[in-house]
């Protein structure tokens, strides 16, 4: 490798990119808000590098990177990085950071003892702040004290680091899980409700009345899987829906996370009501993997890429999804900071108990009082949930 040069590659984040020169890979650069801001972002970094087509070298390191990202425990130590002009203490940083595995994590402090500099915890921050080799030199991986999450300086911030850790199935390094189920929340949920509670008093009073925020995401091998599930699940009761759904599975028992589009659509009509689904969720599920084979129902990586309103809308469109079913996937599936299911019976509920309202708010209501909430309305929206269920509960123990 001799001139710098640079070049874009996918990964399940998105368009990475990644800069050479003589001595190694010089940069790696998370994905900005499309290509058109990546590449301006590199040319910016990286003003003596022309795009072109990576050497073989680079061209390992971009495949190692897609597999580590695709969820592969790969091991990225290998790769040679470019370090002049790093100062002394950043490179011991980033060399004990590359020794951290997949799927694991330090905090702060344990890599300032690790480089020989105990109490250095807020420099070892500051230097991986400035860490210029993101994922190749895994900077997610190092977490502040007590596994709390910390800050990210890439793009997406928190969010951003969050999605890599769940990736990579992190845990802390008391061994302790990370994340509920197989996503990450784009939040720190610590942050979110200090924040609501500074925003609005009468909600900041039922949080320290509920406690911590505790909503788990659910499993979700896929968009399609996750979307299946929501429409054999639509106006059931638990118990009976779960009934449906394991003997819809049943019908296709070489599959491990429920039945695939393709599966869907051989399927008869037939054999799909005698699972116990109505002639409207056969419709509905015909329509759902046509539209998947389509590529009109969007990837889970694809998912993580686009914007709350986008996904609505292009999931809306399948027949019989509603806009209430795509915001529960948003918020118990992919983690999202900011939804607020207006027309949810529960929601509204939750509002007129902590807000002594007699009757339901209207949506107009609910969104007006929610702008306070924003970014974290669907925290705001899970401490409803909250106050609705104790209300019900006050209401059994009355009769």
């Amino acid at each position: 490798m001799t001139e710098r040069g640079f070049t874009l590659f996918d990964t399940e984040l998105g368009r990475c990119a990644v800069a050479w020169g003589a001595g190694g890979i010089v940069g790696v650069q998370l994905p900005e808000g499309g290509d058109a801001a990546t590449r301006a972002r590199m040319r910016t970094r990286f003003s003596a590098a022309k795009e072109g087509a990576p050497p073989a070298p680079v061209k390992g390191a971009i495949a190692d990177i897609q597999a580590l990202l695709r969820g592969e425990a790969r091991s990225l130590e290998r790769i040679e990085l470019d370090m002049e002009g790093v100062p002394p203490f950043h490179r011991k940083v980033y060399a004990l950071a590359r020794t951290i595995p997949p799927g694991e994590t330090l905090s702060y402090g344990d890599v300032a003892t690790r480089v020989g500099s105990p109490g250095s915890a807020r420099a070892v921050g500051q230097a991986l702040g400035r860490n210029p080799f993101a994922i190749v030199v895994p900077c997610h991986r190092v977490l502040a004290s007590g596994g709390r999450v910390g800050g990210f300086s890439a793009n997406g911030g928190v969010a951003t680091k969050l999605r890599m850790l769940s990736i990579e199935g992190a845990r802390s390094s008391n061994a302790s899980p990370l994340f509920d189920g197989d996503g990450a929340f784009g939040f720190d949920p610590e942050a979110a409700t200090a924040h609501l509670s500074g925003a609005d008093p009468v909600l900041g009073k039922l949080i320290e009345s509920v406690g911590p925020f505790r909503m788990q995401l659910k499993k979700m091998p896929s968009i399609f899987g996750a979307l299946v599930e929501a429409v054999v699940y639509q106006q059931l009761t638990g118990k009976a829906a779960a009934t449906i759904h394991s003997r819809l599975c049943a019908l296709f028992p070489r599959t491990h996370h429920g039945p695939s589009a393709d599966q869907i659509l051989r399927a008869s009509e037939d054999e799909l009501r005698g699972a116990g689904l109505s002639r409207a969720k056969v419709l509905s599920l015909k329509d759902l993997a046509a539209k998947s084979k389509a590529g009109r129902v969007p990837t889970l990586a694809q998912a993580h890429r686009m914007a709350d309103a986008d996904l609505i809308e292009q999931l809306t469109a399948v027949r019989g999804i509603g806009r209430w079913t795509v915001e529960m996937l948003l918020m118990f599936r992919l983690g999202r900071a900011d939804v607020l299911p207006v027309d949810d019976y529960g929601v509204r509920k939750g509002f007129a108990v902590a807000f002594r309202k007699r009757d339901l708010p209207g949506k107009k209501d609910m969104e007006k009082r929610g702008a306070r909430w924003k970014p974290y309305r669907s925290v705001a929206s899970w401490y409803l949930w909250r106050a609705a269920e104790r209300a019900q509960r006050r209401e059994k123990r009355k009769d």
